[in-house]
């Protein structure tokens, strides 16, 4: 009992209230900010609201836990193993999910560390950033009209298979050419006018051999 008083006066001596109250409202109301520009800006295809309720409780926690580091090795070192007994597992679904949940564990870390008017200027200059990548990213142009070919054949001679695809499309470029106890595997990226072709292109495929497959997949964000 002795020992834990001391721990808590020590607490007390190394954390003022008044700044660990400024700290911990800087972090909620970056952490709310955060939430609102990725809810109106994010390109997540997600549920970007119900995902950002998270921000705010994740900042505040990261806060808490450097401040509680920072004031005493003897709580830092109790706090690790503490969590050592924790396991924390989140499925990213895009990168870009991974990119603010960095950024809000980032508002905590330096609030936490007793530096919010860092905090407030390092995320007046990161969304700015965030914004403008954005824009240049919505604008390079996609080439919506391509997709993925996949030939799966007995067919070894990829001459005769090129010829036949270069008839039906005005667009082709060999993106992977795989061989394994005598079946290959192509995959091309083409372009095709219309449905037509298409089909034609896949009836004189599967015309090759009878083991032959032919696969089409959309790929609609295929660069150029």
């Amino acid at each position: 009992m002795l020992r834990f008083e001391e721990y808590l006066q020590e607490f007390n001596a190394s954390v003022d209230l008044r700044d660990f109250l400024i700290n911990l409202v800087v972090a909620a109301v970056l952490a709310l900010l955060l939430r609102v520009f990725y809810v109106r800006y994010g390109t997540s295809v997600t549920n970007r609201r119900k995902f950002s309720m998270n921000f705010i409780p994740l900042a505040l926690t990261t806060f808490v836990i450097i401040t509680v580091i920072k004031s005493s090795l003897a709580l830092s070192l109790g706090l690790v193993g503490a969590l050592s007994i924790v396991r924390f597992r989140a499925a990213i679904k895009d990168p870009e999910e991974l990119t603010y949940l960095f950024l809000t564990i980032a508002i905590g870390l330096v609030t936490g560390a007793n530096k919010p008017i860092l905090a407030i200027v390092a995320v007046i200059c990161i969304l700015p950033i965030i914004f403008f990548n954005q824009s240049i990213r919505n604008r390079m142009p996609v080439a919506d009209d391509r997709m993925y070919i996949n030939i799966r054949t007995d067919i070894t001679d990829v001459k005769s298979i090129v010829s036949i695809i270069e008839k039906h499309f005005q667009y082709l470029s060999l993106k992977r050419m795989d061989q394994r106890e005598g079946r290959l595997n192509l995959t091309f990226v083409c372009k095709a006018n219309d449905l037509a072709s298409l089909d034609d292109a896949r009836e004189n495929l599967m015309a090759l051999s009878e083991q032959t497959s032919v696969s089409f997949i959309d790929k609609p964000d295929l660069a150029t």
